[in-house]
């Protein structure tokens, strides 16, 4: 299958009743057993964190037991340094540039559906995309095609590519979607039961409970219920994204081994590993208990490169300041355009079909949708046009099948690129030994950065070579140029307004942050945000008697949860303790809020907090109410009547 522009108008409806119709004789046709899929995904894993990728600290008996009998790639990238666009990839095998979805954004509340660049905060020299929020129903997924070609569907684990009616595991293909949470980002709140991030009551584990290895006893069930029938199972784990919440038995146990200058150190995240690992060995054990090993597809990959930086934060606390990992050789990790970011273990069990071993073919996360099919023996009589190609031969060993992997990764910014070297607006591309970023902006100027590295002497990224080898960089450099062209990518840009604060003042009797500007406009508060920390601040208010509720309308197209703090005469300033928080809809549409707060004495200042992300907020009928409901105040103020 090759890589074709992706030009899908159809309906949901319209493409499912085609598809059923199509796919349906295929399935009830007589014909070899196909072959079931298990598709093991991990969430933040590196490149170097598994036996079978080298690692002498992180113990992972149960993964070098699947690799034994794998393919191991070695140049697998995924499409993305971020999960929620590597996830899609996956889906759909289509580019996240095309996609639209190339940030981790799926959870948020707003539905943006809509490619775009967005803000432009006076702190960075570049203006990135605004990703997508949701997986559109447009595009046509494998558990799509699976189901219409009589397979059973499920999905395990982590979701992240969006909620609400149409956009969950159910409407995207999957017969089952356990336990049931396309809000979550990751596991927040731990891992180990009862879990907060799981909300629904039908999904509970026993006190103290992982949730992957719970995972993997409900899958268990699910395969032993599907005997005889093929079957497609996600099982995309929660590990081992942070919180960093490990077993205090086993940290103990890594503490004992730990070499303090070893690249990989941290016990508490090796701990982390090995809970992963055992959840693997217990999905494989399902396979073996229900007879159908060899008869099952087994895929193990990660969404994007290791965390190689200190945890934020540790339970138990002692470990903030040990790299959570190491993807050495390779540079960086999780959301760098270096190798540690895209760069991941590969292993794909194909029984009697593969030969274990080594491969350095090029892989990417969007040829699983042509391979797949192609393994299965699936084949939609509806042409499908994806940007993945049949990895088959390379599978079997015949033949390397790509010679080019490109990723285009719009977002990041200068501050939070000091620590994640790489994290930073860019597309690059690589063509067998020869990788070429394009950092957009990157330049004191505001031009783009290029670099370009020879990965087979310089494995590490360390010497750039644009001024050597003129020609590979606009060999690549066209590439680049076609492969934007081509997905219609969000391209960035140099911000004009870079190290421009919004101008000083008030309005209305608000005062702006450093990181935002109010004026009145239209007989409404209009509220300029440039990222970072935007509020609007009121002193001296009338006396009243609490709790109090500020209601206002608020129309906006930031990002972010909002946030109302207060004062009274015994604080010394806002603070988070004296503050609640709502859920704004950032649509461009206005919507009616009623914030309750939970203070009984009376007020001596107001602060609105609208969003985190930059934009424009504007905010009309605000009043301050009391317990009663008496208004004490409302802005913006009305004109006198003549």
């Amino acid at each position: 299958m090759t890589t074709h522009r992706h030009e899908f108008t159809m309906t949901r409806w319209i493409l499912s009743v085609l598809c059923v119709s199509l796919l349906a004789p295929a399935a009830r046709a007589e014909g070899p057993k196909r072959p079931n899929v298990v598709f093991i995904l991990a969430d933040d894993l590196g490149w170097a964190d598994l036996t079978p990728y080298g690692s002498t600290f992180h113990d992972t008996p149960h993964l070098k037991r699947l690799a034994d009998r794998s393919v191991r790639f070695t140049n697998y990238y995924a499409a993305s340094p971020l999960c929620s666009p590597t996830r899609s990839s996956i889906l759909t095998g289509l580019y996240p540039a095309r996609t639209g979805i190339t940030a981790p954004a799926c959870h948020l509340p707003a539905v943006q559906l809509e490619k775009r660049l967005v803000g432009g905060s006076p702190k960075s020299r570049v203006i990135g995309a605004d990703s997508l929020t949701r997986l559109k129903g447009e595009y046509v997924t494998l558990a799509e095609v699976f189901r219409e070609a009589g397979y059973a569907t499920a999905h395990f684990g982590k979701w992240h590519l969006g909620h609400g009616a149409g956009y969950e595991p159910k409407d995207q293909g999957f017969d089952a979607d356990v336990p049931h949470t396309p809000k979550a980002a990751g596991p927040g709140g731990g891992y180990f039961a009862p879990w907060r991030f799981v909300t629904d009551p039908q999904f509970k584990g026993k006190p103290g409970e992982h949730i992957d290895e719970w995972m993997a006893g409900e899958a268990a069930k699910f395969v032993a219920a599907r005997k005889g029938k093929p079957f497609y199972l996600n099982f995309w784990m929660y590990s081992v994204h942070s919180p960093w919440n490990g077993d205090p038995k086993l940290i103990e146990q890594y503490q004992k081994t730990a070499d303090p200058k070893a690249a990989q150190r941290n016990p508490l995240y090796a701990a982390m590993v090995k809970r992963m690992d055992d959840a693997v060995g217990k999905l494989l054990d399902a396979l073996d208990a229900a007879k159908v090993a060899d008869d099952t597809i087994v895929v193990f990959t990660s969404d994007n490169g290791g965390w190689a930086y200190p945890p934020k934060a540790t339970d138990p606390k002692g470990y903030e300041d040990i790299p959570t990992t190491s993807n050495a050789p390779l540079r960086s990790g999780k959301a760098s355009n270096y190798e540690g970011g895209t760069r991941v273990p590969c292993l794909v069990a194909w029984p009697g079909k593969a030969k274990a071993g080594t491969s350095d073919a090029l892989f990417s996360s969007v040829d699983w949708f042509p391979t797949l099919l192609a393994m299965t023996g699936v084949k939609p009589k509806l042409m499908l046009k994806v940007d993945g190609v049949d990895q088959v031969p390379a599978i079997l060993g015949q033949k390397v099948v790509r010679d080019t992997v490109s990723v285009h990764f719009p977002h990041g910014s200068e501050a939070q690129e000091v620590g994640i070297p790489g994290f930073w607006p860019a597309t690059w591309v690589r063509r067998g030994d020869w990788k070429l970023i394009r950092f957009y902006a990157r330049n004191d100027n505001g031009t783009d950065r290029l670099e370009l590295y020879n990965l087979k002497d310089d494995f590490c990224e360390t010497k750039n070579l644009t001024a050597e080898k003129p020609s590979i960089v606009k060999e690549l450099a066209d590439l680049i140029d076609a492969f934007l062209k081509d997905t219609e990518a969000v391209v960035p840009k140099a911000n004009p307004g870079f190290g421009k604060q919004p101008a000083a003042g008030g309005a209305a009797g608000w005062t702006p942050s450093k990181d935002a500007a109010v004026a009145t406009k239209d007989g409404v508060l209009v509220i300029t945000s440039i990222g970072g920390d935007p509020y609007i601040v009121v002193r001296d208010m009338p006396a009243g008697v609490g709790q109090y509720t500020v209601e206002f309308k608020m129309k906006s197209d930031s990002r972010g949860t909002g946030q109302i703090f207060w004062t009274t005469a015994d604080d010394k300033g806002f603070h988070r303790d004296r503050s609640t928080t709502f859920e704004p809809k950032h649509d461009g549409e206005w919507h009616e809020y009623a914030v309750k707060l939970p203070v009984d004495k009376a007020l001596t200042g107001l602060r609105i907090d609208p969003s985190t992300a930059s934009g424009e907020i504007r905010l009309d009928a605000i009043k301050l109410k009391d317990k009663g409901g008496k208004i004490l105040r409302s802005w913006p103020v009305p004109p006198a009547k003549k």
